[in-house]
């Protein structure tokens, strides 16, 4: 019996139905409990070993490290995590994804759980469709387990028997015996298999499969396991590439933490896998070596002793990961280029995470139109004819800069706001969006008043020093009203303080009618000639209305506690 390509798309589409089934799962479980983990990894301090135990539990519950360490990378890169702090829960998620392979061995290979997949199906189907968020939820997770096993049944079934198929396993049995060679072969393997089908749970299962038909022996599964320790982590980093440097050091600490543990085990692998045959013989069971139905259990404890093992081994040197992290991933010199910092719709597990995130970008993108208002300042201020130039051109790249990331942001909390949220998260959305409009409103207040700076240069209309030092204390009170602004944004909605915005609003717009009075006074008095009195009208006034909006981006954060 020959092995046709509809045998061999059988068996993919078996994988695919298992996959679909481990991701549909792993999706409801975090719209479950989403909220409930982003509070256990928001408590996370300093204490390494809780933050290994909260990485194991997450990744058992939701079945996915790759999924937990992309939420690590999100909380990491919206400062709700230190790098210190993550490296523990990084750790736990590796012995939590251990737990795949033994509900597999137990479950998948010892109980006939595909039969009532249907019914489960059936069950978990109504309540996909019902309104209510949790319901829905818990049926999406009842369909998504029904799934997975008939996947791996499916699987099971779609292996090519050894005996009828022989053939297929000649280019395997010429790799099986050279030694270190075929183990590092078979590492390669692993891990080139879960770089490709992005999920080491199902290259897991698939190694399990091949144990379980006898396709391999225990030896090279052992190193293809290897394999999918190292390949898991290229989600993470995927996920971290269009993110801040301390997410990417994040995913990089996943990645040095496996290739070290895969290192140090290749030293001793052969004795490592004799211990497990021992251990197992003195607990009563056939060995790995003799019996190929034991590989699928020698296989399961092998996972999980390494990963337990190396995590015990490399928590006391989380301090060194981070430091071998800082040098893999350099600091970048701020550059004035359009990128989000904290946005990362890949890494979007739950609304309520989305939100910390839109949040955090929020304030980085105030702080990009601050560093503007600081360059038109400098503007007003220079006398050299080429530093102005290059300055006013700046000015306008962050103004378009500043269109794109309100576009982006716009788009990012829409996606948020068509999403599961709270009442409260609802709230936060929407003053999120009318905040977004007024920093953009700012940046275009300073291309403004740039603009109008550019026609006086270009008029050569020269100010006296009084009337210069007017608009220089108007700028002190712009500093100092987004200073405020800056710091209502980083303490949120709880904390921020409305007052102190009202009353440095209230002396700008004082000193606007001061200005505007004596300006009058000015002109009839002829002062200044009559273009260079509007263009400082135009000034002071611009300078006024760029407050208003500052004004507007405090109320947004302050009205969602009223």
């Amino acid at each position: 019996m020959q092995y046709t390509w509809v045998d061999a798309l059988t068996l993919i589409g078996s994988l695919g139905l298992f996959l679909f089934g481990m991701k549909l799962m792993s999706e409801a479980l975090q719209k479950v409990a989403g909220d409930k983990m982003r509070a256990i990894l928001s408590a996370m301090t300093s204490n390494r070993v809780k933050a290994l135990f909260t990485g194991l539990l997450i990744t058992a519950v939701i079945q996915s490290s790759s999924a937990t360490t992309v939420m690590i990378v999100s909380f990491v890169n919206a400062g709700l995590l230190s790098l210190v702090q993550s490296v523990g829960v990084i750790m736990g998620a590796n012995i939590g994804t251990t737990f795949t392979a033994w509900l597999i061995t137990i479950v998948g290979f010892k109980m006939k759980i595909s039969a009532i997949s249907l019914p489960l199906i059936g069950l978990g189907f109504p309540m996909a469709f019902s309104k209510k968020h949790n319901r829905k939820a818990w049926g999406e997770l009842i369909i998504g387990f029904a799934l997975l096993f008939m996947g791996l049944d499916f699987l099971k079934n779609a292996v090519p028997d050894i005996k009828q198929n022989a053939e297929m396993l000649s280019f395997l049995a010429e790799y099986a015996d050279k030694g270190f060679l075929s183990t590092m072969i078979f590492l390669g393997i692993g891990t080139l298999l879960t770089i490709v089908i992005q999920s080491s749970s199902a290259t897991m299962a698939l190694t399990l499969v091949m144990c379980n038909s006898g396709w391999i022996p225990f030896e090279m599964a052992a190193a293809m396991v290897m394999g999918e320790n190292i390949g898991t982590t290229i989600t993470a980093n995927i996920a971290a590439l269009a993110t801040n440097e301390s997410s990417q050091r994040a995913a990089r600490i996943h990645l040095l933490f496996n290739v070290i543990g895969v290192t140090w085990l290749l030293f001793i692998f052969s004795p490592f896998l004799k211990g497990i045959a021992y251990f197992m013989g003195k607990m009563g069971m056939d060995s790995p070596y003799v019996t190929v139905l034991a590989i699928p259990v020698a296989l399961s404890i092998f996972h999980s002793a390494f990963n337990i093992i190396n995590a015990l081994l490399q928590i006391g040197f989380a301090k060194y990961l981070v430091k071998a992290s800082e040098r893999l991933v350099k600091k970048r010199e701020e550059e004035e280029e359009f990128k989000l910092q904290f946005i990362n719709v890949g890494t979007l597990s739950t609304s309520e995470l989305g939100i910390v995130q839109a949040k955090q970008e929020i304030t980085h993108y105030a702080v990009r139109t601050n560093r503007m208002f600081e360059i038109v300042k400098d503007l007003f201020n220079e006398t050299n004819e080429k530093n102005f130039i290059k300055n006013f051109e700046r000015v306008e790249k962050y103004e378009v800069i500043s269109d794109n990331i309100e576009v982006e942001i716009a788009e990012y909390l829409t996606q948020l706001s068509e999403g599961e949220l709270s009442p409260l998260g609802s709230k936060r959305v929407q003053a999120m969006f009318k905040a977004v409009s007024d920093v953009e409103s700012i940046a275009d207040s300073c291309m403004n008043l740039a603009k109008t700076i550019k026609r006086k240069r270009e008029g050569k209309h020269w100010f006296d020093q009084d009337v210069r030092d007017n608009i220089n204390r108007m700028f002190k009170y712009l500093d100092e009203a987004f200073a405020i602004m800056r710091d209502n944004l980083e303490k949120g909605y709880e904390g921020a303080d409305i007052d102190a915005a009202y009353e440095i609003e209230n002396r700008i717009n004082s000193y606007r009618n001061t200005l505007r009075h004596d300006h009058l006074v000015n002109i009839e008095n002829k002062k200044y000639g009559i273009q260079a009195g509007i263009i400082y009208n135009d000034l002071f006034s611009g300078c006024e209305k760029l407050a208003d909006y500052i004004i507007n981006v405090n109320e947004s954060i302050s009205e969602i506690k009223h």
